[in-house]
């Protein structure tokens, strides 16, 4: 009858032994650090228990990492960081320790902290302040292809590698009233910087709205696209190709308007050229006249003698009958 009522009560005792001994309290000398400060990370486990503690910077990345042990008693007091002067590789911004128990399935704790530029420290909430940028082009072709790019920040700095978990909710609001998910869409160009490819099958306004979750901080970004039937590029290339067409009229223009110049020379050479040939003219029709006028004066003389003559000869015969 015992050994069956410990039967019963095993389960319980596995279930409140985690409860009993599994700990891990944490806490850091502050929550607001400026620089030369240094930061303490303290509190307790289980006795003699490997704990790895990491600092992580405001872009996600691991700006320290230590691993220590708790004494007999579980305490434990850990000296992370002695605060440098700002730099690309420890800014300004919102760091995180994190204190994680290698005895208790992976058991962790985090606490969020400031590192600022102020040596008069006052009270500052410690929140993250995740910015979603959403870069998309003002208009587009029908069925053409379009490039949406995302920049997520955290404190100025890139942050998250993995869109599908970074960027799970974010879609786009179709002209037609539809949306769709871009969850696994997007590409990743480089630490906080994605990208996707959308062709768009309608015409409208397409808005892309892109929801940024990290470490429980939630950001939204958006950008719309009017879609037409035709986009910018193939208008450019038509425009392009009107100028080619008016550069070569032009040209025709300038040839024309070079031989209309010959031809008008030509004209101006013919029009002097007739106007000479009647100068000449005129001179030979006065000449002509004169000519004509000595003629006359010549004759006049020889046709009288020759009427007399004649009428002479005429009396004769009259005469003589």
């Amino acid at each position: 009858m015992n050994a069956k009522i410990l039967l019963l009560l095993v389960p319980f005792l596995m279930v409140s032994i985690p409860d009993g001994f599994s700990e891990l309290q944490t806490e850091t000398n502050n929550t607001v650090f400026s620089e030369n400060q240094p930061l303490f990370v303290y509190g307790k486990g289980l006795p003699n228990e490997n704990l790895i503690i990491r600092l992580f910077a405001p872009d996600g990345t691991i700006a320290r990492f230590d691993q220590i042990s708790t004494d007999s008693s579980g305490s434990f007091n850990h000296n992370i960081i002695v605060w440098p002067t700002s730099s690309p590789s420890i800014p300004f911004g919102t760091y995180t320790v994190e204190v994680i128990s290698t005895e208790q399935s992976g058991l962790s704790t985090k606490i969020d902290v400031k590192f600022l530029s102020t040596t008069e420290l006052v009270d500052v909430p410690v929140e993250r302040q995740v910015n979603t940028l959403v870069f998309a082009p003002e208009s587009a072709g029908i069925n053409n292809p379009i490039r949406v790019f995302v920049q997520t920040t955290s404190d100025g700095l890139l942050i998250g590698s993995d869109p599908k978990q970074l960027l799970e909710t974010t879609h786009v609001h179709l002209p037609s009233g539809r949306v769709e998910t871009l969850t696994d869409s997007f590409a990743t160009l480089h630490q906080g910087l994605f990208f996707v490819d959308y062709t768009p099958r309608e015409e409208g306004t397409f808005v892309f709205h892109v929801v940024a979750f990290s470490q429980g901080t939630i950001s939204h970004g958006s950008a719309a696209t009017l879609v037409q039937s035709q986009d910018l590029g193939g208008i450019s290339k038509q425009i392009i190709q009107l100028d080619s067409i008016l550069d070569e009229t032009s040209e025709e223009l300038v040839t024309l308007k070079s031989e209309v110049r010959e031809f008008g020379s030509t004209l101006k050479n013919a029009s002097q050229n007739i106007d000479s040939s009647v100068a000449t003219v005129s001179k030979s029709v006065v000449n002509i006249e004169e000519a004509s006028s000595q003629l006359n004066s010549l004759l006049f003389p020889i046709v009288a003698s020759i009427g007399i003559i004649v009428a002479l000869q005429v009396a004769i015969l009259a005469r003589r009958r």
